[in-house]
């Protein structure tokens, strides 16, 4: 593997005393050997003058799988999001779906600077979603959704006991701790109650066993966790009592968590997944993030899915993270610096991954991004603190080079792996074929040669 120095950045190490360095970073053999380095030359050499060098920003709940499925599920509360649209389409995924899903995701998340993510996919084919992620580069922690109840409301069940728990032990097997440790596997049980008592004890024991995270949604809904809550308790007090709550859970949302079950995550250390774009378009409501912060809570980032954010851009994550809480809490609840935390250091923790990815330093994987600050809607960058502009002002489009692992995906702002037009051509492909297998032309139909919904 060929060294590589960056040279002539202002580096956001992330590191314990969050310094900044004007300067040089080195990478041997995918880590970072010496920052700051005073190396004048390397196999490679980028020239990251007038540029930000910030760790890879991390994702802890996005779909992959539905990609796809973007602009076809606007305008809906969350159940009949489900109901209507998207467990339909994900039920009529093929192996080439789900693939071609997974490339546009992954694809558009590494072109906005995110280099990893935890993320959940449907009931089949999440081999094609590991796939994607080991050709295209991605640091990923992958898991096959587990259904084998009946939910009330959005009307879905995957599988039965037996054959959920088997589709995961299978996948656990053939691709954890793969492509070098870049891939690792999940166990994903969909939601707190869309599983029996009986997977969610066989969950709880083998990710134990196999040291491997448990990532499941919890609380988004309100009218769903009141329901829950009048049929068998709190969410998180039932996720405690299953055995699951602890520091291998990811709770994605968490916006109606009870103040005595933000206790019970804050003890167990577990992490809530914060999707604001998400939870504002669905109509969810926002999450209590400050006081969960206070509790002692891990809270980390995430974009959710292209079928309800409608992108997956950290970027916006982050400025909404930061915003949506000051009306309620003040000016100076959510500062930039804790925001850019939650996209980093606490998406490394959510993982397992502290001591591997989220800050700059040496020993740690090279897993890192160039930002480009000489923009019209950054300027002037002089004197600004580069920590809030990454936060308030800076875009998906700043990206211009993006390393994981030390290798380099995107330069310049262009993929060095993959074509991106025959990514988008196979996307178009896909989900015209996908929606017919759905046999929801009687809801909509794709217009030809538009791709817009016509009702």
């Amino acid at each position: 593997m060929p060294s590589l120095l960056i040279r002539n950045g202002l580096i956001v190490t992330q590191n314990p005393s969050r310094e900044l360095i004007a300067g040089s970073l080195y990478v041997c053999e995918g880590r970072i050997a010496e920052i700051p380095s005073a190396r004048t030359g390397a196999d490679q050499v980028i020239d990251a003058s007038g540029m930000l060098v910030i760790p890879g920003l991390i994702q802890v709940h996005v779909h992959l799988c539905q990609a796809l499925f973007r602009g076809l599920a606007d305008d809906m509360n969350v159940v009949d999001w489900l109901r209507q649209r998207i467990w339909p389409l994900e039920q009529a995924h093929d192996p080439d779906s789900l693939y071609a899903s997974a490339r546009l995701a992954i694809a558009e998340m590494l072109h906005g600077g995110t280099t990893s993510a935890c993320t959940m996919e449907t009931v089949r084919h999440t081999a094609m979603a590991f796939r994607a992620a080991e050709e295209m580069g991605f640091r990923a922690t992958i898991g096959n959704a587990m259904m084998d109840r009946r939910e009330a409301g959005t009307e879905m069940v995957g599988q039965d006991t037996q054959a959920a728990m088997a589709e995961s032990l299978a996948l656990l097997g053939r691709f954890h701790d793969s492509a070098g440790g870049r891939l690792r596997y999940a166990f994903c049980p969909r939601g707190t109650r869309n599983i029996t008592d009986s997977l969610w004890r066989q969950v709880v024991e083998e990710a134990r066993r196999s040291q491997v995270l448990i990532h499941t949604h919890a609380a988004e809904n309100q009218a769903q966790t009141e329901l829950l809550a009048r049929s068998g308790g709190r969410e998180a007090e039932y996720l405690q009592s299953m055995g699951a709550l602890g520091q291998d859970l990811v709770i994605a949302h968490g916006v109606w968590l009870a103040p005595e079950e933000r206790a019970l995550v804050a003890q167990a250390g577990a992490t809530v997944a914060h999707c604001p774009s998400a939870n504002l378009k669905l109509a969810s409501g926002v999450a209590l993030i400050p006081e969960m912060l206070d509790a002692g809570i891990n809270v980390a980032l995430g974009a959710d899915g292209a079928a309800c954010n409608n992108n997956l851009d950290m970027f916006t994550e982050m400025r909404h993270a930061a915003l949506i809480h000051k009306p309620r809490c003040g000016p100076r609840a959510m500062p930039a610096q804790t925001v850019f935390d939650m996209a980093t250091l606490h998406g490394a923790r959510a993982l397992g991954l502290e001591r591997e990815i989220g800050s700059l330093e040496a020993g740690k994987r090279a897993d890192l991004v160039l930002v480009r600050r000489n923009t019209l809607h950054t300027a002037p960058s002089c004197l600004a603190d580069p920590v809030a502009q990454l936060v308030y002002e800076h875009r998906a489009s700043d990206v211009e080079t993006v390393l994981v692992d030390g290798q380099i995906l995107i330069r310049d702002g262009r993929p060095t792996r993959w074509n991106e037009q025959e990514i988008l051509d196979d996307a178009e492909k896909q989900i015209r074929r996908l929606w017919e297998r759905a046999g929801l032309a009687g809801a909509g139909a794709v217009a030809e040669g538009t791709g817009r919904t016509e009702r």
